[in-house]
């Protein structure tokens, strides 16, 4: 993506009111052509709301969108035409198979006959479900439906695509061939994507730039690397260290270390904070305690690491972020 080329979606202060409350405020954004873009934030943030608004299917309190110069509001039919969104439960008919699925939305699109037919399976081939593409829906899994539903979008060839949590309850191998499918689609074909998601890890995986929303608001929009510089504390750099054998002297030798200002110790995992990348200077040190190093790996990127110290900015619990799990990693990771 490069953000000197042609802007698809252009959004200056959208809001969407009910009554009191502000489901989406004064938002301003800007995606380009071929750009994988993930609108991240927790249940409740304006995602969908905003998704919502881009396609015509609410109209907002105040603000614009243009989607390839295309008014949202006042010609939400134009937008159409050019827009596939497909939502977190794609709907199908279950007892029909995928191929009359797909021959109903091509109907619906005004494409008939072997025209329909020829394109119907370039898409069951290109999703991976040509085999499967006389079987009924219901028989589906969640990740051929996600497949399915992304050879619905295409029908109509648009040249951008709204997904709303695409990944959700699909297995890893069905993870891994749908963020195969989106990614060929932008990058390959040129076509512009917005990701609604909360799931941090397929964000990060496939998004070239990803903003954070919060409480209606976008807090924050860049690269990985940007929103990462952005919120590091007090320049402090985190660094993962696995040895092969955790060792309770090794935790001592690492805090002796110029620049390091804290570690945490979980088995053979240590978290080191440190006033500047030191990650050379940590390697000798643990080499030279005898220690056998499985992994090095900076933190500081994390999409989970930086999605959470936003939230703390902002004075905002998720409870994705408050999970155990994440929650014992933070711990040793200050």
């Amino acid at each position: 993506m490069a953000e000197t080329g042609k802007i698809m979606i252009e959004i200056t202060g959208l809001t969407k009111k009910y009554g009191e409350k502000t489901a989406v405020d004064h938002l301003n954004l800007s995606i380009y052509k071929g750009e994988i873009f993930g609108l991240l934030g927790p249940n409740g943030a304006g995602k969908t709301t905003t998704t919502l608004m881009l396609t015509g299917l609410t109209e907002p309190t105040e603000g614009t969108a243009f989607i390839d110069g295309r008014d949202c509001i006042r010609t939400p039919m134009e937008v159409k035409k050019i827009v596939g969104y497909m939502p977190d439960n794609v709907g199908f008919y279950p007892d029909m198979t995928g191929r009359e699925n797909l021959r109903f939305t091509a109907t619906l699109n005004g494409l008939k006959g072997g025209k329909a037919e020829e394109k119907i399976d370039a898409l069951l081939s290109r999703t991976g479900l040509l085999d499967a593409g006389n079987q009924k829906v219901g028989t589906y899994s969640r990740g051929m439906r996600q497949r399915l539903g992304v050879a619905d979008v295409l029908i109509k060839d648009p040249a951008v695509i709204i997904m709303d949590e695409p990944t959700l309850g699909i297995d890893p191998e069905g993870m891994r061939e749908l963020i195969l499918l989106i990614r060929d689609l932008s990058k390959k074909e040129g076509r512009t994507i917005l990701i609604s998601s909360h799931q941090l890890y397929q964000v990060q995986q496939i998004c070239d730039r990803v903003g954070l929303f919060v409480g209606g608001k976008l807090t924050a929009c860049g690269t990985i690397e940007e929103l990462a510089e952005q919120t590091r504390e007090d320049s402090q750099f985190l660094t993962e260290l696995k040895t092969a054998a955790g060792q309770d002297g090794l935790t001592e030798l690492l805090k002796s270390v110029p620049g390091v200002l804290s570690v945490g110790r979980e088995g053979c995992r240590y978290m080191i904070g440190s006033s500047q990348d030191i990650t050379d200077t940590l390697i000798d040190a643990v080499h030279s305690n005898g220690c056998s190093i499985v992994s090095v790996r900076p933190c500081g990127n994390d999409l989970d690491e930086i999605y959470r110290r936003y939230f703390e900015k902002a004075g905002h619990n998720d409870d994705r972020i408050n999970s155990r799990k994440t929650k014992k990693f933070f711990s040793h990771s200050r």
